[in-house]
């Protein structure tokens, strides 16, 4: 009896102990992702300030040619439409910024499904080192032709950040997963409030008008990255739940840029026709308020550039402002929100983002502007977070997976055309009338979400 009781014990200390260990890994896998994706997020947000002064250089010393051939074809509608020559720049970081997603919409399916094959560590490390070349590539892009180039390597590589959530999905279970989610999110905050801040301070050194010295600090970031990923990161897909099956893999990605499977929700089996078609909605109001708020979202910069004077780092200031009133609503005020609350939190954040745009489109002074902007960041800070959650009731919990997989590709198209949409706008309409145009259609998602 006394020797059972024994084994019985080393048994449960077995147990323990190896749970314990268990514990310990997805803890540190979930702290090198976060870290990972901190110095990545530093160093992807460095640019956001900078733009309209980028495009505002290459505009007049350009010498490869290509920005000049692309004005040709603008200025016959310029001329038509009276629009003033200082809003070609909107129109030229427009067509980059949906560029940019449109490509990160198209390879981060092609990434996430390369690492379900070969594993998440030498995928993700790719990504890192394509990151890395788009930086130096910025850093010697004295020309158009190479910064837009740039974009593209850059566009390619961005599939870090969907590998970062299937990590987190590798190591939590469906219990514990939103731990690891929420650090993906503690990551964009932190980035977005720091990055741009320190990439309009490093604007300042050196006197390229490219902001070679920005793109070198984001690219000795990348390269830290590169390496630290290398070094502290243990594989967290084991060769016994990797797929083997390479040409169905791969089919499944492209249902997640095809946007007829996209929208109808088409992998996410065992839905009934009432279920589908109430997720179907939710992801036509998803798609269409993140097309006008990554649209609006985009022009910002060029708002506060052209109406109020603002340089990188007033601009860097204004980043930084936002990021840190995100950081405090999702950090304070949404992890309070209740199950069963998200479609009447949405909505409140819907309704806070009309008045937002209007705001920050008409205001002439920093008081009106700021005032908009904080209004936008709190709406923003509710949307997303909980029509995610709306989403992910629906299906089964085989299924939640894929379900994740196809809102954030939903998400990645919107931001692929959102950008280029409303900077034809801002070009054609002016600031103003592009803002209010723009604020005033945040009703449509908002009548959709109450017919949910």
């Amino acid at each position: 009896m006394a020797t059972q009781r024994s084994t019985g014990k080393q048994r449960g200390g077995a147990e323990t102990n190896t749970n314990d260990s268990e514990e310990k890994s997805k803890a540190r896998t979930s702290k090198v992702v976060f870290a990972s994706l901190i110095l990545d997020l530093l160093g992807f947000t460095v640019i956001l300030p900078l733009f309209p002064a980028l495009l505002e250089y290459y505009a007049q010393h350009d010498t490869s040619g290509l920005y000049a051939a692309c004005l040709s074809y603008v200025t016959y509608y310029q001329n038509l439409f009276g629009v003033p020559a200082r809003f070609h720049s909107v129109l030229f970081g427009g067509l980059l910024g949906s560029l940019f997603s449109l490509l990160q919409f198209l390879f981060s399916p092609l990434t996430g499904a390369l690492s379900d094959i070969y594993g998440r560590k030498p995928i993700f490390l790719c990504t890192l080192v394509g990151v890395a070349v788009s930086y130096g590539l910025w850093a010697a892009a004295s020309n158009f032709a190479l910064f837009v180039v740039a974009r593209i390597v850059g566009g390619a590589a961005k599939g870090n950040v969907s590998l970062a959530y299937s990590i987190m999905t590798d190591v939590f279970d469906e219990k514990t997963r939103a731990r690891g989610m929420a650090l993906i999110g503690v990551a964009f905050s932190i980035g977005f409030t720091i990055g741009p801040s320190v990439g309009a301070a490093f604007s300042r050194w050196g006197s390229t008008g490219w902001f070679a010295a920005s793109a070198i600090y984001a690219l000795v970031l990348a390269l830290a990255n590169i390496v630290f990923f290398a070094v502290a990161f243990k594989e967290s897909l084991p060769q016994n739940k990797r797929r083997r099956n390479v040409g169905a893999r791969v089919s499944e990605a492209w249902e997640l840029v095809n946007p007829r499977a996209l929208f109808s929700f088409k992998s996410v089996k065992g839905l009934s026709v009432e279920e589908r078609g109430r997720l179907v909605h939710l992801g036509r109001v998803y798609f269409l308020y993140l097309f006008l708020y990554s649209g609006l979202e985009f022009t910002l910069t060029f708002v506060t550039h052209h109406k109020h004077s603002y340089d990188s780092l007033d601009q860097g200031r204004m980043f930084s402002y936002l990021g840190l009133v995100m950081a405090v609503t999702q950090g304070g005020f949404m992890r309070k929100v209740k199950a069963g609350n998200e479609k009447s939190t949405a909505q409140w954040g819907l309704t806070m983002m009309l008045p937002a745009f209007i705001l920050i489109g008409l205001s002439g002074t920093n008081l009106g502007l700021y005032s908009g902007l904080t209004l936008y960041a709190i709406g923003s800070s509710m949307m997303v977070p909980c029509l995610t959650a709306m989403a992910s009731c629906h299906g089964a919990a085989s299924h939640k997976g894929t379900l994740l997989g196809i809102w954030r590709s939903l998400g990645a198209l919107a931001r692929a055309f959102g950008p280029v949409v409303m900077s034809i706008g801002f070009w054609y309409l002016g600031a103003e009338r592009c803002y209010v145009v723009g604020g005033c259609a945040m009703v449509l998602p908002l009548l959709m979400l109450r017919a949910y």
